[in-house]
């Protein structure tokens, strides 16, 4: 079964969401993060996706006590991502309670760096942040276009042990408009036994079952359930 992964993305502590990364279409959803974070625990979820948009803004973590509060009051196994770019932004995370991290553009700019925590914290700890766009992977939150292209991105890394890749596409995020199946599906032709984890687009349950049909282990959404188009009864929990 494709692996769901609710996701909170943090602005000044609340969860918001944006479209396509977006930071002027900022939807605000819940003033308390650790409440959302506890009802998606009792709904049956055991995975958390947080994502500090504060922290991938201004290139350091900004809502890690956001992150312990969610941490301490749930049993969740959490990620989280954003503005990770010094060892002492990984450091910080884990004292917060995270199970990894997702680290995107420092693997980009820096991949002597991204291999050190590699190499120090294991592959089962760092997630691989692969967000695209235009078919390049971007960083600093979106802001910025590199000219890396997807593929040969992510193989320079499965090469070297990376196991758990998160790919959004920006151009789906946050749109409802479904997720970008066939990029995904081209990503696990390469690499069969990558655990990839589909962003972005996510629409109703029937996206979902799409991943999952297409073979994709597993799929963070955020907007789709905070918009109720999700049947969490449907999910199989």
């Amino acid at each position: 079964m494709i692996e769901l992964i609710p996701a909170i993305d943090l602005i000044n502590g609340q969860c918001v969401r944006l479209t396509k990364g977006d930071y002027d279409q900022k939807k605000v959803y819940n003033d308390n993060p650790a409440e959302v974070a506890k009802h998606f625990e009792s709904l049956g979820f055991n995975r958390l996706h947080v994502v500090d948009l504060d922290g991938a803004k201004s290139k350091h973590i900004v809502n890690d006590a956001v992150l312990k509060a969610i941490t301490t009051s749930t049993s969740l196994v959490v990620d989280f991502g954003g503005g990770i770019k010094t060892e002492e932004d990984i450091e910080k995370a884990f004292a917060a309670g995270a199970s990894m991290v997702t680290v995107g553009s420092i693997a980009v700019t820096n991949p002597e760096l991204f291999m050190q925590w590699m190499e120090k914290y294991g592959a089962e700890k760092l997630i691989l942040g692969a967000d695209v766009r235009n078919g390049k992977i971007s960083i600093n939150g979106w802001k910025e276009d590199s000219s890396e292209d997807l593929l040969p991105f992510l193989k320079q890394y499965i090469d070297k042990g990376v196991k758990n890749v998160l790919c959004t596409e920006i151009s789906k995020d946050g749109t409802l408009q479904g997720p970008a199946i066939e990029l995904y599906k081209e990503v696990m032709a390469a690499y069969p036994n990558l655990h990839l984890i589909a962003s972005g687009g996510v629409s109703c349950n029937e996206d979902i079952k799409a991943l999952e049909a297409a073979g994709i282990p597993a799929v963070v959404f955020g907007k789709a359930f905070y918009e109720g188009k999700i049947k969490v009864e449907e999910l199989g929990l």
